[in-house]
């Protein structure tokens, strides 16, 4: 390895055993101890197992420096291969060499104990980092300020909110001089002024202080601001690494194959128990369902749900991506009579429309939600089930008129000018 490569990892596999009374053995004591329970009570029972590789054959390498995002779909392994660099869970096949000190946060509750307070807290992870208390004790100020928890600074952190936990986390992780810095969408769990100061802080510990950043989140808007490198997984697998625009770009074109149309089957339709998710469209006002719409062109969205429990009021959401990842604009139903009543048991749908002339061209991807406002409460969200493809046919009707070059935005509004001579 050289000296400029702080990771290196050579055909990384892990194993896990599904749907089978054989329990593999466990990472941890406590999941031995619940094993061996479990085989008590499946004495007798016929033994089967199914293997899951959550990781099979990776390998990549990382350079002192880099921001290295790791994006994919739910179950493509990320949070597997951080857990496994974090050394948390061991791999069933391959090599890692790693480098430099590791800080990681990849679940709320990882690394602290409950019972002790924030400052000792604090003590505690720099010791387990290897620094002495010297050291700790010239970063103990800056933790608690960037925290934010100085007022419950000597109390024990299982009293603490999750995003107090996380505060106090990422303030220490981030201080307390680690070479490589591993994190997970824990950082979802605060608010968004805390997440800025988290990315504002990384990119400071990267660009100033050389340190490492391995970072895995689904919001490709901040992927893109922070990290300079990217690997995507895919059902456990290395489809793509190199620079972030180039992985972030394979990551939506396989994306963009998902049509405008998708519905579920009785028993894997998205939700809980008071709503599910039947089918979701995009149409024209015909209703009829293409990949691809005119720009200049009304485009609905409608989702069809069941309601399962008599007397529930929510309403309904629906947000817009482009192909790079960029948040085009979210909306909630706010107007219809429904979203106030108290609703029945039964079959509704929901349509949207989104007016001609808003969109640019190209493929967006969309999440259809349902939610509660008071409380605020997500009752049924289903990522990116559908896209389709925004079409400029070169009328110019359109707000790019006769110009035949690349138009850059998000939205391309046909907005209304008065233009007049004075003469």
């Amino acid at each position: 390895m050289s000296n400029n490569t702080v990771i290196k990892v050579e055909g990384l596999s892990k194993k896990y055993l599904l749907n089978t009374n054989l329990q593999e053995r466990s990472d941890t004591l406590y999941g031995n101890v619940i094993n061996n329970i479990k085989s008590l009570k499946n004495i007798g029972s016929k033994k089967q197992t199914e293997e899951f590789w959550a990781l099979n054959d990776v390998s990549f390498d990382v350079q002192r420096g880099d921001r290295l995002g790791i994006i994919g779909r739910n179950g493509a392994g990320k949070s597997t291969l951080l857990k496994i660099l974090s050394q948390i869970t061991p791999p069933t096949k391959g090599r890692i060499e790693i480098n430099g000190r590791i800080a990681s946060l990849l679940e709320v509750g990882t690394g602290f104990h409950g019972d002790l307070s924030g400052r000792e807290n604090i003590y505690l992870n720099g010791s387990i980092l290897g620094m002495s208390k010297h050291e700790i004790d010239k970063k103990f100020d800056e933790i608690v300020d960037f925290a934010e928890i100085e007022q419950f600074l000597d109390t024990p952190v299982k009293r603490y909110s999750s995003g107090m936990y996380v505060r106090l986390a990422f303030g220490v992780a981030a201080h307390l001089a680690p070479d490589i810095l591993i994190v997970d969408e824990v950082l979802a769990v605060g608010d968004s002024t805390f997440q800025k100061k988290c990315l504002g802080k990384m990119e400071q510990v990267s660009e100033t202080e050389g340190r490492t950043i391995l970072f895995v989140s689904h919001n490709i808007e901040t992927v893109l601001r922070l990290c300079n490198k990217g690997l995507l997984l895919e059902k456990g697998q290395l489809k793509t690494a190199g620079s972030i625009n180039e992985v972030t770009r394979a990551y939506l074109d396989t994306k963009s194959g998902v049509s405008s149309f998708k519905s579920w089957e009785k028993d894997e339709r998205p939700g809980n128990d008071i709503t599910k998710l039947i089918n979701v469209k995009i149409h024209t006002e015909k209703n009829e369902v293409n990949e691809e719409y005119d720009v200049t062109k009304p485009i609905g969205v409608t989702m069809e749900y069941e309601v399962l429990k008599d007397g529930e009021v929510f309403t309904h959401s629906y947000n817009f991506y482009n192909e790079n990842g960029i948040n085009i604009f979210n909306t909630h139903d706010t107007v219809s009579e429904l979203r106030t009543k108290p609703r029945k048991k039964g079959v509704y749908t929901t349509t949207m429309w989104i007016p001609g002339n808003l969109l640019a061209e190209g493929v967006v991807l969309v999440n259809v939600a349902a939610i509660k406002i008071e409380p605020f409460t997500i009752l049924m969200h289903e990522k990116e089930c559908v896209s389709f493809t925004v079409m400029d046919y070169m009328r110019g009707d359109s707000a790019r008129g006769n110009y035949i070059l690349g138009f850059p935005g998000a939205v391309r509004p046909l907005c209304q000018w008065d233009t007049k001579y004075k003469g």
